[in-house]
């Protein structure tokens, strides 16, 4: 059987199907892991210690060196979507309520479900879509975007737009495990090599663990507007992307739109928010909901995207090379 590859013919898959078999254990068995209890139960609560040790290993497979052209690209990507998820948290947080919207078409919307969808990219689906669609630099641009991975970019967001307050040690122990890791693995390669092996094999552990805090029901209550707020994310956050990567990155806005996604590990970031703020625990099960259809959505349509984009603009660029061959051959 191949159920591996079966798996990961579903974009995001390996994040997903394990959240989605979690969430059916919590919606129709949630007291299964009291029940079976020891480490049965452990890997069905164990949301926050497996992320920690994912946050450790992705540090540590950072490398400090890369060419300046790589950082240019990536620096300007992240920038601008973290920028974007700033200004929409802003303008939101002044319209919304705090405990985000209960009743109507937009039950369970809140700011925190747009900033976590919207402030991190799929560095993954980026990496193989620019592979196909850019040049290696644009391609290895998604190394400063696990930077955005976590919830420390979030955090940063909400307390500098003024919607919620963090103490600095909790900020300090959110980004703590990844720099130990990236401090280890820029001082041995080795070490780099290491941990960076059971960044993918975490992936369905922390998808299944954050699958037993959902309950389906929500997720069917939220569906239409997860559908939406996927879109949103790929409007909101593309156009920015695709000027930012035109004038300042040097493309041609391919890199933008590959970078235009919702991350997988975005889903874990509303569960993660309201451990350290209680506040957010009454939206966070609705947040986790919308945030996983909009990995979902853009995870489909983003690649599509790219793939239309670059066509045309490379069918431009070959336009271009024809005119200026012409005018060559007259003068």
């Amino acid at each position: 059987m191949h159920i591996k590859r079966a798996i990961e013919r579903i974009p995001g898959g390996m994040m997903l199907v394990p959240l989605f078999i979690g969430a059916l254990c919590h919606t129709f068995a949630p007291d299964s892991g009291k029940y079976f209890g020891s480490f049965t139960n452990g890997l069905m609560t164990g949301t926050v210690p497996i992320l920690a040790v994912w946050f450790f290993c992705m540090g540590a497979s950072i490398k400090i060196s890369a060419t300046g052209t790589v950082l240019r690209k990536s620096g300007t990507l992240v920038i601008t979507k973290i920028a974007v998820a700033w200004i929409v948290a802003a303008i939101a947080s002044r319209f919304m309520p705090e405990n985000g919207v209960e009743f109507g078409f937009f039950a369970g919307l809140s700011v925190l479900a747009l900033v976590a969808s919207m402030d991190m990219t799929n560095g993954g689906l980026y990496a193989s879509v620019m592979e196909q669609y850019g040049t290696k630099e644009e391609a290895s641009a998604f190394v400063l975007m696990s930077l955005e991975s976590g919830p420390l970019m979030t955090m940063i967001i909400l307390g500098t737009a003024g919607i919620a307050s963090f103490e600095p040690h909790v900020f300090v122990g959110a980004v703590l495990p990844f720099l130990i890791g990236f401090g280890l693995g820029n001082l041995d390669p080795e070490l780099r090599e290491f941990f960076g092996k059971a960044i993918k094999t975490l992936i369905p552990f922390f998808g299944f663990a954050l699958g037993c805090t959902i309950n389906l029901t929500v997720i069917a209550q939220t569906g239409l507007l997860g559908i939406l707020l996927g879109l949103s994310v790929i409007v909101v956050t593309g156009i920015p992307l695709m000027l930012a990567d035109k004038f300042i990155g040097g493309g041609d806005g391919t890199a933008g739109i590959a970078a235009s996604s919702s991350a997988g590990a975005a889903v874990a970031t509303p569960v993660l928010i309201a451990e350290m703020v209680p506040e957010f625990k009454a939206v966070a099960p609705a947040a986790t909901a919308l945030v996983a259809t909009s990995v979902i959505v853009t995870s489909i349509l983003v690649p599509i995207l790219t793939a239309m984009w670059s066509k045309k603009m490379k069918g431009r660029a070959a336009k271009q090379s024809v005119k200026l061959e012409t005018v060559a051959r007259i003068k």
